[in-house]
């Protein structure tokens, strides 16, 4: 499958935006991610896989009867429970082997090629956790209506847990994307999303994968994935980097308060945005 480049243009399709991390080169990895905002490298989190899905599974197990902090939707109807997961409490305060990975040495090798010699770790790890029957879609959306940044912003890497198709829940992503600015956005049922009478589903490709597989995308990439209708969840982890002066100016989650932050933007400052080095170093800056 490939879809078209906005503005309309050539067909890209998920083969030309995939490299391989057994021979993984960074700097080709890079201009893929350059020219089409999204990059998949196969099998790059296959060392953590077996400890952070354990991870997971308890997490999810003790959601159900903690309040923990996971984060839960209406479930759809037919589900066992009134209330389905959407953002489960892993991260990097809860799981050593989440916060190990975002540290993989081919990772940042790639990031450094984007972001250059000094990279930053962007706020805290998420996992988001769609479960069986129905599990919620999240709409079409860049990431940089949530937290949209000073300068590049960060790159994002969603890794998948478990085999992904167009059953349980594929990422889609619109290639090309990332050159058209950060565009209106619109509240949906899971937060901020793009217009569905603009941004249908067949306008993305989705980027179906095994276990391991990692998909790099720029913060105005658009992308986003369907409901979970296989028998079993589907759960991701994301790791989010950017350069250590970069910062958020405007951070939302519904349309009525990114316009009162719209309003701030111009007061944002990087203090207080600091995350990890998890490459090269932070100087000094007055």
């Amino acid at each position: 499958m490939s879809v078209s480049v906005p503005p309309e243009g050539r067909q890209v399709g998920v083969e030309e935006l995939e490299v391989f991390a057994e021979d993984l080169d960074p700097q080709r990895a890079a201009a893929i991610y350059r020219e089409h905002g999204c990059l998949v490298v196969r099998g790059l989190m296959k060392p953590y896989l077996e400890a952070i899905r354990r991870d997971i599974e308890e997490s999810a197990a003790q959601a159900i009867s903690l309040p923990d902090g996971t984060l839960f939707l209406p479930a759809p109807p037919g589900f066992h429970r009134d209330k389905q997961i959407m953002v489960l409490a892993v991260n990097y305060q809860t799981s050593a082997a989440f916060f190990r990975s975002a540290f993989d040495d081919r990772l940042l090798d790639v990031l450094e090629a984007i972001i250059g010699p000094d990279v930053e770790l962007f706020m805290n790890g998420q996992c988001l956790y769609k479960e069986p029957v129905g599990g919620h879609p999240k709409h079409l959306h860049q990431d940089a209506s949530y937290f949209e940044h000073r300068f590049d912003g960060p790159t994002g890497v969603l890794n998948y847990v478990v085999d992904t198709d167009l059953v349980n829940g594929a990422l889609h992503v619109v290639p090309g994307s990332h050159r058209m600015g950060v565009l209106r956005h619109v509240d949906t049922f899971s937060h901020l999303g793009l217009d569905e009478a603009e941004w249908p589903w067949e306008r993305a490709l989705p980027v179906c994968g095994s276990a391991g597989d990692s998909i790099f995308f720029h913060l105005q990439c658009i992308h986003g994935s369907k409901e979970n209708h296989s028998e079993k969840p589907r759960p991701v982890f994301i790791h989010r980097y950017r350069r250590p002066d970069d910062y958020v100016t405007v951070g939302a989650t519904t349309t009525q308060n990114r316009e009162e932050a719209e309003k701030r933007a111009a007061q944002a400052k990087k203090e207080n945005q600091r995350g990890f080095m998890v490459r090269g170093f932070r100087r000094y800056t007055d």
